[in-house]
């Protein structure tokens, strides 16, 4: 696939309209990359608090957040970026006005298409808009086109942390930018 070009996608921040479609694509994403690490029962614990639709709708009320959507011309969902304020973690607590990459989810039938880029672009002009100088932000160690990803954005590895789902226990690394 070629590259999207910006006129093909609109990034703009999502609203109560959009919860149903990121509870979707937040819940595909997730169980594609990290599903077959984890028990089914325990995947679906962990997609029933987090992409539950209540939980998404939380977060899109939540002013500690903000969540940006990627939309195509016929108003669906290609991906969306969660940022978050307040989040703390040790191995970034030195860095001052800080912000979170929660999450940076693009669908997979998008993938290469640039709307990643798009997002985390998005994301920076909002965290520097609202004064923040540095981002952070917790990536599986497996997921290596991730990691890949981050490193093109400007971000390197500063630490790491433990990521539990269930009963499992993950390890993230924790990457960090100056915006």
């Amino acid at each position: 696939m070629s590259k999207m070009s910006d006129a093909t996608v609109t990034i703009r921040k999502a609203c109560a309209a959009d919860a149903q479609s990121i509870t979707k694509l937040g819940a595909d994403v997730f169980t594609s990359s990290f599903g077959h690490s984890v028990q089914p029962h325990e995947l679906q614990a962990y997609l029933d608090s987090a992409y539950s639709l209540e939980a998404i709708t939380q977060d899109l009320a939540d002013p500690l957040k903000d969540t940006i959507a990627a939309v195509g011309l016929n108003g669906e969902l290609f991906g969306f970026a969660l940022v978050t304020r307040g989040s703390s973690e040790p191995c970034v607590s030195h860095l001052e006005d800080k912000i979170e990459l929660q999450r940076i989810y693009v669908d997979s039938a998008a993938h290469g298409m640039g709307i990643g880029g798009l997002l985390s672009r998005a994301a920076d002009e909002l965290a520097r808009q609202k004064g923040f100088r540095n981002m952070w932000l917790g990536v599986w160690e497996e997921n290596h086109n991730a990691q890949k990803a981050y490193e093109r954005w400007g971000y390197k590895q500063v630490g790491k942390h433990d990521f539990v789902i269930g009963t499992v226990v993950q390890t993230d690394y924790i990457m960090a930018k100056t915006l």
